[in-house]
């Protein structure tokens, strides 16, 4: 009987076939002979994270492969606020943000500014604007906090009440509820805050966000850290995009009372360290990154087999797969996938039979749409006294024919803890 459960979430590890990679997928091209040792002697299935035909961002795609109901969710802007280290009440505004690329028309040239902005030339960005932008549409102040590279997220506080029940000016996303989706096809331009709702709580923070948006641009246009990135051929970093507005933090049950283990984790994104602190799982400071993937999968990995005695559980989130999944890169999506198989699980010290291993991730990041889908992602599980279904490899088509079958993320670690 296993006493102690990995699990491990590869961001946007999921894809479709490739016909630059043979009609394979990322993952399924990749070697990755460690992961494939997992799969080989355990059990597989595939996984709608969130729902069939919803393409969820990371935030709620998380929240649901925790077990967490998608309907109890509040928006990604308090998790990330929670994550950053900012603190919040009922009635603030919190909104994911990003560092794009605008022309003078307003119209999005990069998301992400080319994925070249450094998180100190954001927190020099972000300094600025605190100290020059002031909210006067409503009598209101703010706390504007870069996080890690083009992210950033922003906590609006007003002598009124403030409502996340508003749209995003992110063009790539669209709010349903509480959650947030990427979209395949939408204006590629900054689009204006608008109100949901027809109360007060909603007008005022969409005028709030949009003084927000206008002044932060005016800031951002001539700052030297974007004349000095022109001059360079980088994209400047001057318009700020913002997403998944809320209001309240959710109450959700402490994963202990779940599951009836301790669970840690080791995370390396502002979402994903919010989530793991509201689900009441203790949050392990990851090493310093070197900027050596190999030297920092290694690492973490060698931080994961300490803790996996001393909790019932961890639950481990690898960005690798993610980004260049967003840049449509699949062979850079391949080597990242080999580096984690090579440097994080080939440097994994745990006895299966005392523990069991989960692979699987929080959603696919096709590199042909270089935007999250709705397909399910593969999910392996071995260790204790999880026998073999006769899963050859880890991979999309290998999966889909396991004995696990199709499940949904809500049910993923129940399922698992039940084997």
């Amino acid at each position: 009987m296993a006493n102690h459960l990995l699990y491990i979430l590869l961001d946007g590890v999921g894809d479709l076939p490739n016909d630059s990679l043979g009609g394979r997928t990322p993952l399924e091209a990749s070697d990755h002979p460690n992961m494939n040792a997992i799969a080989a002697k355990g059990r597989s299935g595939m996984v709608y994270t969130v729902g069939k035909g919803i393409a969820p961002e990371s935030d709620i795609a998380v929240m649901c492969m925790l077990g967490y109901d998608p309907e109890s969710y509040t928006g990604r802007g308090p998790i990330e606020a929670l994550g950053s280290g900012l603190d919040m009440d009922n009635g603030d505004l919190a909104v994911r943000c990003n560092f794009a690329t605008v022309d003078e028309r307003l119209n999005i040239v990069d998301r992400r500014c080319g994925r070249s902005l450094t998180s100190e030339e954001a927190a020099a960005l972000a300094d600025t604007i605190n100290s020059r932008v002031v909210l006067e549409s409503h009598p209101a102040t703010f706390t504007f906090r870069s996080t890690i590279g083009h992210r950033a997220v922003l906590l609006i506080r007003s002598e009124g009440k403030l409502s996340g029940n508003i749209s995003n000016t992110d063009p790539a996303y669209q709010r349903s509820g509480g959650v947030g989706m990427a979209l395949k096809e939408f204006e590629n331009r900054l689009m204006r805050c608008e109100p949901l709702d027809t109360s007060p709580e909603a007008k005022r923070a969409a005028d709030l966000v949009n003084e927000f948006t206008t002044k932060s641009h005016k800031v951002l246009r001539d700052h030297p850290i974007n004349r000095e990135r022109a001059s360079s051929k980088k994209p400047p970093a001057n318009a700020i995009l913002s997403r998944d507005a809320g209001s309240s933090l959710p109450d959700l049950p402490k994963i202990g009372d779940l599951y009836g283990m301790e669970f840690a984790s080791v995370v390396e994104m502002p979402a994903e360290r919010g989530i793991a602190l509201l689900c009441g799982m203790d949050v392990v400071e990851l090493p310093k990154a070197t900027g050596n993937l190999a030297s920092d999968y290694e690492r973490r990995a060698e931080l994961v087999s300490e803790l996996a005695g001393s909790y019932g559980g961890v639950y481990i989130h690898i960005k690798g797969p993610d980004e260049p999944a967003h840049d449509g890169d699949c062979y850079a999506k391949k080597r990242v996938i080999e580096l984690i198989d090579a440097h994080f699980f080939g440097h994994l010290n745990v006895d299966l039979r005392q523990t069991v291993v989960a692979v699987t991730a929080d959603h696919s990041t096709p590199c042909a749409l270089r935007a999250h889908s709705d397909d399910p992602v593969p999910l392996i599980v071995a260790g204790g006294t999880v026998e073999s279904d006769g899963t050859e490899a880890f991979g999309e088509r290998y999966c889909r024919g396991g004995s696990l079958g199709i499940m949904e993320g809500k049910d993923v670690l129940r399922r698992i803890i039940g084997l």
